[in-house]
């Protein structure tokens, strides 16, 4: 265990997370790329990557409107434009901006009407630094991108290119600080899954399943609840990837995918529960669950490619789709970091002709997917890593080797009712009538 779990607050006592040390760390890897590579400068319209080059945060809310952006020159600092007052905010709060920290804002997703100018205002700021740089003849990468902004770039004369491949590539290997924060992040849905454990029974229903975890995050310091998935009964098969109001009932399968952030790092993490009692053939599928995913772990190691851990998983056919594309992320591993869903992935579709080498640094997600023979139950695990450097740790502790039954208990009349039966009673005690029975009276023979 290389890992250590620190507390949510900063300390004198205590060396935990250095953030001066995680900001410059982050700035002078992808400064360190960008020189390398043909690009003069880095726009980032992406929350994600504005936070990891600018250290700057004004909210999720703002995750979905593409209006923030900075701009990265080669061999210089970073300009943020922000939104309206939290410009002044961080020149006052985030001293390694300072001036460069200024008002702009883009079209809103449209929202503000075209003849406000305000694609042409974007591409205008951009030009003129790039000009005071001499770096207008080179391409400028742009992360993402509404199509005004890039019309307008255009049209100034600059070359845009893909810069979204630079920042992958940059946030891909975490540093030291990264991995703690991720490692604190997992903590706190450990401590999440606890809670969910002791509150399934009849009658939960989803929507219940997700506030709980939503409060217990966020009492516990979350920046942020990205989303919960809470999938029951004879919605587990096929997954839908959401939530609804549906009641927990006894013998139902239910598993969740926790997603929140900490100081930015997120979490992706399944768990399978079964309320009451488990099918033997809920048994059973979440035994091949866990096997493929053992296998994925076990395979980890700085050198081995994405290619070579795939290969290890069923083919999409094997377990009820008719291609990779529509079994997609069901047999699946991802990077995780500023963002849910980073570099490397993992999956047949992609990985099999495009295989990226797994390196120590690296933190991500594996998750697979099993059908239950009964044709509505599933089971879902995913266990988030970091790699090593001759192996990798696991930093998703809640218990999940064997199928976990939530909910009370039951006792019959002689003695507990096992943990293991069919949903309906009827077939339990047609089950019951072909074993042997003891019949009453002095030496009497046994009955079927």
């Amino acid at each position: 265990m290389g890992l250590k779990t620190y507390g949510v607050m900063g300390v004198d006592w205590e060396a935990r997370v250095d953030y001066e040390r995680l900001r410059v760390q982050r700035l002078a890897r992808i400064k360190k790329l960008l020189a390398e590579s043909d690009m003069g400068a880095l726009l980032c319209f992406d929350m994600a990557n504005i936070r990891y080059i600018t250290a700057t945060h004004i909210g999720t809310w703002a995750v979905d409107k593409v209006a923030r952006f900075s701009l990265l020159p080669q061999n210089d600092e970073p300009i943020m434009w922000d939104f309206g007052s939290a410009a002044r905010h961080h020149q006052i709060y985030a001293p390694w901006l300072g001036e460069r920290s200024r008002a702009g804002i883009s079209t809103q997703r449209g929202a503000m009407a075209p003849e406000a100018g305000r694609a042409e205002d974007v591409a205008r700021k951009i030009r003129v630094e790039l000009e005071e740089r001499g770096l207008m003849g080179q391409p400028l990468g742009v992360d993402i991108v509404e199509p005004p902004v890039m019309f307008a770039l255009q049209r100034e004369g600059i070359q845009v290119v893909d810069g979204q491949q630079l920042m992958q590539r940059a946030r891909m290997i975490k540093t030291e600080d990264e991995i703690t924060l991720l490692n604190t992040a997992c903590m706190m849905v450990d401590a999440a899954y606890d809670e969910l454990y002791r509150f399934m029974r009849p009658g939960v229903r989803e929507n219940e399943c997700v506030g709980l975890v939503s409060k217990t995050l966020y009492d516990m310091g979350s920046e942020f609840v990205e989303g919960v998935n809470a999938i029951s009964g004879e919605r587990c098969s096929p997954h839908p990837h959401v939530f609804s109001d549906r009641a927990l009932r006894p013998g139902d399968p239910a598993y969740f995918d926790i997603l929140h952030s900490y100081n930015g790092y997120k979490t992706c993490y399944y768990r399978t529960f079964v309320v009451g009692s488990a099918s033997q053939s809920q048994v059973d599928a979440y035994k091949k669950c866990r096997e493929i995913l053992d296998m994925a772990i076990a395979a980890i190691r700085p050198g081995v490619t994405t290619a070579d851990v795939v290969s290890l998983w069923p083919k999409a056919e094997e377990f009820g789709f008719p291609s990779e594309e529509a079994a997609f992320a069901l047999q699946y591993g991802h990077g995780v970091g500023l963002s849910i869903w980073e570099k490397p992935i993992f999956s047949r579709l992609v990985s099999l002709d495009h295989p990226e080498v797994i390196e120590e640094g690296m933190v991500f997600a594996l998750e697979t997917f099993w059908p239950a023979s009964d044709g509505w139950s599933a089971a879902r695990i995913e266990e988030q890593l970091i790699v090593t450097k001759d192996g990798c740790e696991v930093i998703t502790r809640f218990p999940a080797e064997e199928l976990l039954v939530a909910g009370a208990h039951y006792y019959t009349a002689t003695g507990p009712l096992t943990t293991t039966r069919e949903t309906q009673s009827h077939r339990n005690t047609a089950a019951g009538q072909s074993r042997p029975l003891v019949a009453a009276g002095n030496g009497a023979k046994a009955k079927k």
